[in-house]
């Protein structure tokens, strides 16, 4: 099996989700057992979806082409572009094994071009590697933090991309 990062940014203009969510859904349920980490990146104010986030542990390069291509925001045209990086997870657990959670923090994906120096935060939710094929490439991190800066500081990185992003799932 192999981690992957699976990001999905969103295409400006185009309003599918909302038709599609309920088919992306349970297109995620026959994921379950292999998900780590899942939801959607938001707009500052948190209104609107700008993205979808997936990391998922996968048996094949076949698996992970059905995953990416055949899922329903996909072959709705939701995305812009789909970002696909095999991914090394340094927390070793789930998003669904966090359990130091802050009330009033937020939670953010933040995206790095950064070096794999080892991060230590119990606001960490999973964080770790981004390659493309053995070529270190950058990380990501899925974390809670107070303010956007507050996220960037807590990876270490200057240039960090940070989106708002929440856990995601049927609610």
């Amino acid at each position: 099996m192999t981690q992957y990062l699976v990001y999905g940014r969103d295409r400006a203009g185009a309003d599918v989700k909302g038709r599609l969510t309920e088919d992306h859904w349970t297109f995620m349920d026959g994921y379950a057992a292999e998900l780590i980490a899942r939801g959607p990146t938001l707009t500052e104010d948190r209104e609107d979806s700008t993205g979808s986030l997936h990391i998922v542990d996968l048996p094949s390069a076949e698996a992970l082409q059905t995953f990416v291509y055949d899922e329903p925001y996909y072959l709705g045209g939701a995305f812009e572009t789909v970002e696909v990086y095999r991914f090394e997870n340094r927390t070793g657990r789930t998003m669904w094994e966090f359990a130091t959670a802050v009330d009033g923090y937020n939670r953010y994906l933040v995206l790095t071009k950064d070096d794999a120096r080892p991060l230590t935060s119990d606001h960490l939710i999973v964080y770790g590697d981004l390659l493309d094929g053995e070529v270190h490439v950058g990380r990501a991190a899925l974390l809670e933090a107070p303010s956007v800066d507050a996220a960037r500081a807590l990876v270490q990185a200057e240039d960090a991309e940070v989106h708002p992003w929440e856990f995601g799932g049927r609610r």
